[in-house]
């Protein structure tokens, strides 16, 4: 599947205010739903779409058969994909959270799938032809790819609310393919906070540090909503104008990293046959405090997100092997040097090797990264019973066209 995103562009303010009734009425019933199974015991899928036609038909709710059909089942697919994941959550007994499904209060999108809307013939307008009678709006997009596909291979449409205006999101019956060189080069990185990566060659990749460099701007702009909040009173239209401010400053350091890590990882797929990374848990790192924010901002499972991406359009290996003791063993001789966090230098005193730390973790994920491909290729079981699964994964893409 493909995406492919444009910005809508209306004459009328009103239109944008259409497009927000319908966000709203997707909200309604898929939170109807969710009432519904937690009010009757063994409801099923099929059960949450015929509430859909129930609700549509019923005279207190009117303003939900303004909402097109295949729109309210994708409501209530979303409310079914919450429940069917808590299910799943339950029976397993790693998972601590098991994310009971809750009601939505500010949802952003509404999606259709092949009814609903009307595109023009040149692809760049669209009309929205269901009860709240949206109108027609310009579909604004840097690359005009939208016109490469036919309407049958669009099978799904999503509008989203942003906080700089409203955007189309395409989904695309479409498998993206990369002609890829293969130079027989591999390569491990060790994800940083100091350079944003570091590889087995000793290559480094600076840390971009985008929510640091907005921090000031957004610590002015929040101070200033906090000046126009009226505790217990309805907020002024200075207030929504100011918090569209601070909701815009946000949007732009999530694009920043979003943009940087397809580039990076596009660069590190493109030069490499085989990329090693270590597995971390971001969401246990952050716990703690010191370091929460610049985890965060540093974005590294968007990072390895996109790297797995990529290496399957590619047709390349992408292996993520545990980080336990990449940083204490020596890359040379195997043997434990333990550091604090502060120890920007690896030296070994057994074999007097001296590395940046970051290259020596590197190096030692490389290792891993072969050794697990080796037991791979050999038929031996990756899953080694003696070693805990929850450590370590392994992500061999692409590994039936190069053998």
């Amino acid at each position: 599947m493909l995406v492919v995103e444009a910005k809508l562009k209306g004459d009328t303010p009103e239109q944008y205010q259409k497009l927000e009734e319908a966000i709203r009425t997707a909200q309604f019933v898929r939170n109807k739903c969710v009432r519904y199974w937690m009010e009757n015991k063994g409801t099923t899928r099929n059960d949450l779409q015929k509430l859909c036609a129930i609700l549509a038909k019923d005279s207190t709710t009117p303003w939900v058969n303004k909402l097109n059909s295949q729109a309210r089942q994708s409501s209530a697919d979303r409310a079914w994909n919450s429940i069917a994941r808590f299910y799943a959550n339950c029976r397993d007994s790693s998972v601590k959270k098991k994310g009971f499904p809750k009601f939505k209060k500010h949802s952003r999108s509404v999606e259709y799938k092949t009814s609903g809307y009307k595109l023009s013939d040149d692809r760049r307008q669209i009309t929205f032809t269901d009860g709240f009678k949206a109108g027609t709006f310009d579909l604004w997009c840097s690359q005009k790819t939208i016109v490469y596909y036919c309407e049958q291979q669009i099978k799904r449409l999503r509008v989203v609310r942003r906080a700089d205006g409203y955007y189309c999101q395409f989904v695309i019956d479409h498998e993206r393919e990369e002609k890829h060189d293969f130079t027989g080069s591999v390569v491990g990185i060790d994800l940083g906070l100091k350079e944003f990566y570091t590889d087995s060659n000793g290559n480094t990749v600076e840390n971009p540090r985008f929510f640091r460099k907005t921090e000031r701007r957004l610590k002015k702009a929040q101070r200033r909503l906090s000046k126009r909040h009226k505790r217990g009173q309805k907020q002024s239209a200075n207030y929504h104008k100011q918090s569209q401010k601070v909701a815009k400053l946000h949007l732009k350091v999530s694009r920043q990293r979003k943009d940087r890590s397809i580039k990076d990882a596009l660069a590190l797929v493109q030069s490499n046959d085989l990329v090693v990374y270590e597995a971390l848990k971001v969401s246990n790192l952050v716990k703690n405090h010191k370091l929460a924010k610049s985890i965060s901002d540093a974005s590294w499972y968007q990072f390895t997100q996109w790297v797995n991406y990529f290496a399957k359009i590619h047709k390349i290996t992408c292996i993520a092997v545990p980080p336990q003791f990449t940083t204490i063993h020596c890359s040379a001789c195997g043997a434990k040097v333990y550091k604090t966090l502060s120890t920007r230098t690896h030296q070994c005193p057994h074999c007097k090797t001296v590395l940046d730390r970051d290259w020596n973790a590197a190096i030692n994920i490389l290792k891993k990264g072969l050794k697990y491909l080796g037991e791979y290729l050999n038929g031996t079981a990756l899953a080694n019973r003696n070693r805990p699964k929850r450590l370590w994964r392994v992500r061999p893409l692409g590994l039936q066209q190069r053998c």
